[in-house]
């Protein structure tokens, strides 16, 4: 049983956990991108001036969406060393609260970041790059933070195995 779970969620990190890092580390140059003029869908060249605000929006979306179902990342994490008997080892319990601190940056601040800079781009308004570059670090800070995490999963300090 314990393979079976570490397969789930090994694949949960890498479906729901990759796309939100790619993506997150997508948008602040996707957002610098856009012309002042095509966030308000004015100006010329508005036809790939808009396709720059669709990505944005599509970076934004498969950001939350991913993050929503990457829930399952810790929870079939927790299943599997509880079936593994690890729980109280350093390593996990490290893992676990370098998890809890990467999902916390990304709803407290990568996500609501996001969200107020496609508002300013629906607003016509300027993005300043020190927003974007803001943005950029929270989440590079998250990206590391998983980094970090895999590292842990994959080394598992005290482990038997060898690996």
């Amino acid at each position: 049983m314990s393979t079976f779970l570490l397969s789930l969620h090994v694949l949960a990190a890498i479906l729901a956990v990759g796309p939100v890092t790619v993506a997150a580390s997508m948008f602040p140059a996707a957002v610098r991108r856009v012309p002042v003029s095509a966030s308000a869908g004015a100006g010329a060249g508005g036809a790939a001036d808009a396709g720059d605000v669709r990505t944005v929006r599509l970076l934004h979306r498969v950001c939350r969406v991913y993050a929503g179902l990457g829930i399952a990342v810790p929870v079939l994490g927790l299943a599997t060393a509880a079936s593994m008997g690890v729980l109280s080892d350093a390593w996990l319990i490290t893992s676990v609260t370098l998890t809890a601190v990467a999902a916390g940056l990304l709803a407290a601040f990568v996500l609501p970041a996001q969200e107020e800079l496609l508002d300013q781009l629906a607003d016509g308004q300027p993005v300043e790059r020190a927003r974007t570059a803001r943005l950029a670090l929270f989440t590079g800070l998250f990206n590391l933070l998983w980094a970090a995490v895999t590292v842990l999963m994959i080394v598992r300090p005290g482990s038997t195995t060898g690996a």
